[in-house]
């Protein structure tokens, strides 16, 4: 009898010892998708919020911040329904009372007119958060201008509305509005993420702008939008090209800290098939333990993420040595995997490496300033804005150097 409480207590203390193990282990991280940049009907988009979260939720993203031009989605707001340029058309009222019924709608007659109620994100959250699933985070285009110039950024994960700081020159109002969300992360005691938007819109943003304002961190490297122009023209780098400019500089003269590159929708157009800002053209991919807001965005602040516009990728891995990708390969679509880096004195945005296939992996040869991947595919965008859209995945770029 003795023995066998001997076994007992011995296998007890097993179970238990392995319990706290288990207990102890961090969670494994994961890849979450989500956008960062949206609007609805709260600002200039075409849709009510609802209707936004239910594309993105019902087409497999994570997380989803509404980012509408100097406004959150709280308190009352109702919009005009009729036919008018800035009112919300009759047929596409029935079209999310046909997805949602009719009772989910608050409409009211006011002055001889209809008009709805925009859910607000609390109402929001309700209906569509659900645990590891799906996530708002608070957001905001924080839309500012300089001579007519605009200069927009997106706050993620602020508690309050970050007013457009204004400033006497471009940089000026990029700074401001940089050292406006980290003041409202220093109130809160949340990590607080601002990315600078669509830099080639009305060429409002050039790569030594971008670089010189040490504070400036995160890009869209990939706006959805038509007329982002992310491609560049004859006279004028593409976001990628700008990207590369940028860490030359910051790394090689100005003795700052790399920038990283999201991809975004910039989502206006939810109703017409062939929009100039559907949502689903661009997302990042967040490696993170929990999809929890702070979670998100420190994950992001860390760099800890990829950008896409249809490539998915499986890991991404660096260490001292290497930079490592794994492709999450479709059937009957080839990937080409370039590596690209700056050496001090050369030029920049250098293509170090292809590599075709699903792995591609590169060694540092040392006299690398940082070296980022971009992954391009053979297939199109389902809905291409121009010739040589491919599905593409970019990754953030490792610092091997800095000459400062």
């Amino acid at each position: 009898m003795r023995d066998w409480l001997r076994q007992l207590f011995l296998l007890t203390l097993g179970f238990l010892f392995l319990f706290t193990v288990a207990a102890r282990r961090p969670a494994e991280k994961r890849w979450w998708k989500g956008n960062t940049h949206t609007h609805t009907l709260w600002s200039d988009g075409d849709a009510p919020p609802e209707l936004a979260a239910d594309w993105y939720k019902s087409n497999g993203y994570h997380f989803l911040v509404l980012s509408d031009h100097n406004v959150l989605s709280e308190g009352e707001k109702w919009v005009p329904v009729g036919k008018g340029r800035k009112e919300f058309a009759p047929e596409r009222l029935a079209k999310v009372a046909e997805r949602f019924g009719e009772a989910s709608l608050e409409t009211r007659e006011r002055n001889g007119r209809r008009e709805l109620r925009l859910r607000t994100l609390g109402e929001l959250r309700k209906r569509f958060d659900e645990p590891g699933r799906f996530l708002f985070i608070q957001g905001e285009e924080i839309t500012d201008e300089w001579r007519k110039i605009p200069i927009h950024h997106n706050s993620v994960n602020q508690a309050r509305l970050i007013p457009p700081p204004g400033g006497a020159s471009i940089r000026e109002v990029m700074a401001r509005a940089l050292a406006a969300g980290k003041a409202e992360a220093e109130r809160t005691g949340k990590p607080v993420l601002v990315h600078l938007n669509h830099p080639n819109w009305k060429w409002a943003v050039t790569p030594e702008d971008l670089a010189h304002v040490l504070e400036e961190r995160y890009f869209e490297v990939f706006n959805g939008a038509r007329d982002s122009a992310n491609e560049g023209d004859a006279t004028r780098p593409s976001t990628e090209a700008m990207w590369d400019r940028v860490l030359a500089l910051r790394l090689g003269e100005l003795g700052g800290d790399p920038v990283y590159g999201l991809a975004t929708d910039d989502t206006h157009e939810y109703f017409k098939e062939k929009a100039d800002s559907s949502p689903g053209r661009g997302w990042v991919q967040v490696r993170a333990e929990r999809l929890d807001a702070d979670e998100i965005t420190r994950a992001m602040l860390a760099g800890d993420f990829y950008a896409s516009s249809g490539v998915v990728l499986e890991d991404v891995l660096s260490d001292a040595a290497s930079l490592s990708v794994r492709i999450a390969a479709d059937p009957g679509v080839t990937y080409v995997t370039r590596f690209i880096g700056s050496r001090p004195g050369g030029k920049a945005g250098e293509i170090l490496q292809e590599t075709a296939g699903e792995r591609a992996s590169y060694r540092f040869k040392g006299d690398e300033l940082y070296v980022r991947a971009t992954v391009v595919s053979s297939r199109r965008p389902r809905d291409p804005y121009h010739k040589d859209d491919f599905e593409t995945a970019w990754v953030q770029p490792v610092v091997l150097r800095r000459l400062k």
